[in-house]
């Protein structure tokens, strides 16, 4: 015969197990903000990065053309009390059936029960955690008064990296947007101005010049998959930020030497130094020393190296992504979203 004790054990294991969540694209852009993510981002990075274990991704070829991504962590700290895996699959194939190639879910658990908590739209997570991150080196590199954003690229992270900079520096007031492909930019620009939250006072437009708008901005964000640079260092102008996100193997990049050489260089993590093509090629070259980046992302949070130092200089960052803001940014989603969930239920 069961005790009382027995039977009450029993039942507060069945109240605690819910069932998983399901967090589809809607859900997930009506429950992060731009802003809420950066500062997220900047609380949560210094306290928990150390705590976060991200082994290296591994990747499995599911044909001779497609690709399975794995890229777990989980957390030591018990204010984070997470495992996360994002399973991301590449099928460059899909343009011929007007599909994006890659697709993304993100699938988050509890450290202490193994629990599946949620499963969430890893392709928006991805979107909202890498513009965020380059707003966040933003706040610490661009200069305050920056009034001109030039977008090279006008891809699916390009309108993300425009709103998440525009949140970060509210004083930009023009962003210019330059493609390859002119109707891809013409197109981002009237999407931009249908966008009303971000459209009071900012005005959208696009260049078929990019030297000529590399040459009047503030912040130059890049965000394209060229293997040729596409920003030529000697037009970027004193004081300028530059903002790198595309690239994330040795034969991609966005930026020439020069811009290297003249800028003082930040990475969001350390494995940027091995992975990003700008900075493989130009430590190979001689152009910059391993030991010349100036510091990681964490170190200009943390105040262990100093940002920006003067209005003159060109600042330059470059992102690769990491599973440590994978898990933080599925934190936020997720926690914001059971919040909301039990405010629903209470009214």
């Amino acid at each position: 015969m069961a005790t009382s004790g027995d039977r009450s054990s029993t039942n507060l294991i069945k109240t605690t197990v819910a069932p998983p969540i399901f967090i589809d694209t809607v859900a997930l852009r009506s429950t992060l903000t731009y802003k809420n993510l950066i500062r997220h981002l900047q609380t949560s990075l210094p306290a928990v990065a150390s705590a976060i274990q991200s082994p290296i991704r591994q990747t499995h070829h599911t044909s001779p053309v497609s690709s399975l991504l794995l890229m777990p962590s989980w957390s030591l700290s018990p204010s984070l009390p997470y495992i996360g895996v994002k399973l991301v699959t590449h099928h460059p194939q899909n343009s011929s059936l007007n599909l994006p190639g890659i697709h993304a879910s993100y699938v988050l658990f509890n450290s202490l029960t193994g629990q599946t908590l949620a499963v969430m739209d890893g392709t928006e997570l991805t979107l909202h955690r890498t513009s965020c991150v380059s707003a966040l080196a933003s706040l610490y590199l661009s200069r305050e008064d920056s009034k001109v954003l030039v977008m090279v690229g006008a891809g699916s992270l390009a309108p993300h990296l425009i709103k998440a900079h525009l949140t970060a520096r509210p004083s930009l007031k023009r962003v210019i947007i330059w493609n390859r492909s002119v109707g891809k930019a013409t197109a981002l620009v009237e999407q931009m101005r249908n966008e009303v939250q971000i459209n009071k006072g900012v005005c959208f437009e696009s260049s078929g010049c990019l030297e000529e708008v590399v040459g009047v901005a503030d912040i130059v964000s890049c965000a394209t998959n060229s293997e040729t640079a596409l920003v030529i260092g000697a037009a970027v102008k004193a004081g300028a930020h530059l903002d790198l996100v595309g690239s994330f193997k040795e034969s991609m990049r966005e930026c020439d030497d020069e811009a290297i050489r003249r800028g003082r260089v930040f990475v969001d993590n350390d494995a940027a130094v091995v992975e990003a093509g700008e900075l493989v090629g130009a430590i190979e070259r001689g152009v910059i020393g391993r030991n010349e980046i100036a510091g990681n992302l964490v170190d200009l949070i943390k105040g262990d190296k100093v940002g920006r130092r003067n209005s003159n200089e060109i600042t330059v960052f470059k992102s690769v992504g990491s599973a440590v803001v994978d898990i933080l940014a599925a934190q936020l989603v997720y926690e914001t979203s059971m919040k909301d969930h039990h405010h629903h239920r209470l009214q």
